[in-house]
């Protein structure tokens, strides 16, 4: 065994042992695995493995407990003064030497090998997949709880319902459109229906002609998409140019080549509510 290795589970032993003493019901809720993950005692010294995961920790009023976070974080601005781990591909030996209590993984953003190294090494792990919008909520609710900052965690979590149920309605009877959503240009990307972005999508009453393909994202031959000829495209890139060489498309002709940030579409965060309405804003747009 590694000397990190050693370090880490004397340690996390000694941390433990004060609340075992003290009695405390232990702190559990299930995960996106259907892991039941139990603490003794509300987190500390929380990492985060991805920059909506610490995005969320501080929309369940556990910002201040973040010890480390992955390279890519930015929101809050915050974050940005953490530690940061990498992305990708972890500095494992720096992560232990934070001494974690809690460790928030995303489940397909995120190394099956690392997640199974930090599991196989003691340290509690939440693991997030949200699929769909109302999944957001949820996430925030159960780090909160794990946090120990249940509060402020279902109040943030109410308020993101209380949009959604308000976006939802206002877009329940929207007449249909195809719509065809560029993740990546080179190689050519999207998403399917079980990715939050195609939830994202059904919400706005868009389709996805794309949606019903295994991959949670696939790669496609630009021809694929030509055929499908989508009424609207949007886009996370910063330019839309690339498709205007194709002016027969209907997207193309009409005008319906559009831009949303990433960050509102890619990240399963509290700003979603932002980046569903700006998509049912473009799609009722394009409806005129």
């Amino acid at each position: 065994m590694k000397p990190w290795y050693r370090w880490f589970f004397t340690a996390a032993g000694l941390s433990l042992l004060p609340s075992a003493l003290a009695g405390a019901a232990p702190l559990t809720v299930r995960d996106d695995r259907g892991v039941e993950v139990v603490l003794a005692a509300p987190a500390r010294r929380i990492v985060t493995l991805a920059p909506n995961l610490a995005e969320l920790a501080y929309a369940a009023g556990a910002g201040e407990r973040l010890v480390g976070v992955s390279t890519a974080s930015d929101y809050p601005p915050q974050v940005k003064d953490l530690p940061q781990l990498g992305y990708g591909r972890f500095d494992m030996e720096r992560l232990v030497q934070l001494k974690p209590d809690l460790v928030l993984a995303w489940e397909s953003g995120n190394s099956a090998l690392e997640v199974a190294l930090l599991a196989r090494l003691g340290i509690p792990l939440y693991v997030a997949e949200a699929r769909r919008p109302e999944d957001i909520p949820r996430h925030i609710e159960a780090i909160g709880r794990l946090a120990g900052s249940a509060a402020p965690a279902q109040r943030s979590a109410m308020e993101f319902r209380r949009t959604l149920a308000e976006l939802t309605a206002r877009y329940a009877h929207a007449s249909p459109l195809t719509v065809f959503l560029e993740i990546w240009h080179q190689p050519l990307m999207t998403v399917t229906d079980r990715h939050l972005i195609g939830g994202m999508v059904r919400l706005c009453g868009g389709t996805n002609p794309f949606g019903s393909l295994a991959p949670l994202l696939p790669t496609l031959a630009l021809e694929s998409v030509l055929a499908a000829d989508p009424q609207v495209i949007v886009t996370s890139l910063p330019s839309n140019a690339p498709w205007q060489r194709y002016p027969a498309m209907q997207a193309v002709r009409s005008g319906n080549v559009k831009t949303i940030n990433p960050d509102y579409l890619q990240r399963a965060t509290p700003r979603t509510l932002e980046g569903v309405r700006q998509l049912c804003e473009l799609l009722d747009e394009a409806r005129r």
